[in-house]
């Protein structure tokens, strides 16, 4: 069930980021200007992020593998009819589809994996799940490119998402077997969604998210081109380097799960194990994104290594914390207000880059601006999100009630 949920997000990944893989091909057959090239690049994030509080209410109210599935399949269908697009019109359309249908991913599978997996071993299961979010951009650089050049991008499109499809099959055969769900919540279970919002912790949880949100989109839009236009290396030299960096990205995730649980299992706290493992990979890439910045080329090249090791430990608990603190009941809902939040980041970091690289000549002052954004993660996590463990939100909900009581 697991590996199939980091399979999903690692065809996510792919999908989301093909139209970059080919937007030089693309650019040229459509006729596109830069202008509206950057508007498709754009457009998947103007319908994913309003859909996450949409989302995340119909998981926490409907079975969670279906809403998993039925957006799994409009993504797909999405990335199909892109290799039919003819114009900039109807590719931007099937750019917003996709975001509608890749809304689902996050919120869908915390709240699997808060049904399905205990708290000791939810580290390593949300490493494999996050290392489909390195291993995805992966692929795409080391074998994308390459299909692309070989078959056109159109074969690619088409191609890739009638195989992703197979993953539906394989998801229907196992689900209904392994998979348990906990009926639709109640109206006397559920916190109401005001309840939720009020909850302090949700919002440092948004806020770490934010920033590393930024690290995460500021390497996987901007340090392929750093590295053939800043650091002159060659496309295979770039696609090998940066290849390798989110292959680490990917371990790292996995090593920082499987390690986190298995102190927790030994008697640890969770609430310590987490955050520490938080702050540990924020240091890491913080100092990691200055030496990429920084140092000589050669250099340069091992610490992007660093790099995507530091962002794999700050990122493999990052909903962790809301399918230990919400709980089933409330799971969708907060990962889908967490998620929008985090992600407004891609579309500040790439335009926000591209105008201090204009201004400035250099990307010093964006590798400056990640690694301050890496460590602001940290210290969200560890003083703006409060114990992790299962909120009762029958209590919270008799609290502010009494509040309101004595208030009148």
């Amino acid at each position: 069930m697991v590996i199939l949920i980091g399979i999903s997000v690692f065809i996510n990944y792919i999908d989301r980021g093909n139209l970059s893989t080919a937007a030089t091909l693309v650019k040229h057959e459509l006729r596109l200007s830069a202008t509206q090239l950057g508007f498709l690049l754009t457009a998947f994030f103007i319908t994913y992020m309003p859909m996450q509080p949409v989302v995340g209410w119909l998981v926490d109210k409907f079975t969670a593998s279906r809403v998993l599935v039925s957006g799994f399949v409009l993504w797909s269908l999405a990335t199909i009819l892109s290799g039919f697009a003819h114009g900039f019109v109807l590719l931007f359309a099937c750019r917003l589809l996709l975001g509608v249908g890749e809304s689902v991913s996050f919120p869908s599978m915390s709240r699997i994996l808060c049904e399905n997996v205990a708290e000791a071993q939810r580290g390593f299961a949300n490493g494999i799940v996050q290392s489909g979010l390195a291993f995805g951009p992966a692929f795409g650089i080391f074998f994308g490119g390459m299909l692309i050049a070989a078959w056109g991008w159109r074969p690619f499109f088409v191609g890739f998402g009638l195989i992703s499809l197979l993953w539906v099959l394989g998801w229907m055969a196992i689900s209904h077997r392994h998979v348990e769900h906990s009926d639709a919540v109640g109206a006397a279970d559920a916190p109401p969604t005001a309840l939720i919002l009020r909850e302090p912790s949700l919002w440092g949880a948004s806020l770490a998210h934010f920033c590393s949100n930024f690290l995460l989109y500021f390497l996987l839009t901007w340090i392929p081109y750093y590295l053939v236009h800043e650091r002159h290396w060659s496309i295979s030299q770039m696609a090998s380097i940066g290849g390798a960096a989110f292959l680490l990205m990917g371990a790292g995730m996995l090593a920082c799960g499987g390690i986190g649980d298995r102190f927790i299992r030994a008697g640890l706290s969770p609430t310590f194990v987490r955050k520490a493992t938080c702050c540990a990979g924020a240091v890491v890439a913080a100092i990691s994104m200055i030496g990429v910045g920084y140092s000589g080329n050669d250099a340069s090249a091992i610490w992007l290594m660093f790099a995507g090791i530091g962002t794999g430990f700050l990122g493999v608990n990052t909903f962790v914390v809301a399918q230990t603190m919400a709980g089933p009941a409330a799971t969708g809902r907060w990962v889908g207000v967490q998620n929008t939040l985090a992600n407004v980041a891609g579309i500040i970091a790439p335009a926000l880059t591209g105008i201090l690289v204009d201004r400035t000549g250099s990307f010093h002052v964006p590798f400056a601006i990640a690694a301050a954004l890496a460590l602001g993660s940290g210290l969200s996590w560890t003083f703006l999100v409060g114990r992790i463990a299962r909120i009762d939100w029958s209590s919270r909900l008799a609290e502010r009630s009494f509040g309101r009581f004595r208030s009148a």
